[in-house]
């Protein structure tokens, strides 16, 4: 299966943030949508400039204390994204992800933000294919 049965699937909805945002604001974002992180893009959803997720406030927190809610998601973010396009394998993918110990893919097509994949998106189709490939055994052995 490729990604872009995926993004079908969930939609390509991606929420975004500036990079002049503040951690907290990236924290009321992350809860308002009940998301993990949020691509960072300068001009509101089309270029990617970088990602923030709930592990890099983490860390940051750690770092700085409180005071982290009130520095600019730029200071935080992840600079170097991982990104993939429609057209990749589930499978290779998830390797990625998991080699990686990233949880978050954008998808990108010519520079552009189209969409983005989440390890949990990628288990969730995999479970439903293997639920797919169970049942269709199941009704083989019933006939």
């Amino acid at each position: 299966m490729r990604i872009s049965e995926v993004i079908r699937r969930k939609g390509a909805a991606v929420v975004t943030i500036r990079p002049d945002a503040t951690v907290a604001d990236l924290l009321a974002q992350l809860d308002e949508h009940h998301i993990g992180a949020l691509v960072v893009s300068e001009d509101g959803g089309h270029s990617v400039s970088g990602i923030v997720t709930e592990r890099d406030v983490v860390r940051e927190l750690h770092h700085r204390g409180p005071a982290v809610l009130q520095v600019q998601v730029a200071e935080v973010m992840t600079v170097e994204v991982q990104t993939c396009l429609p057209e990749d394998h589930l499978e290779d993918l998830a390797r990625r992800m998991t080699d990686l110990r990233i949880r978050h893919l954008p998808v990108v097509v010519d520079g552009e933000l189209k969409a983005i994949v989440s390890i949990g998106d990628i288990v969730k189709n995999r479970i439903d294919e293997l639920q797919a490939e169970r049942d269709h055994l199941a009704d083989y052995v019933r006939r």
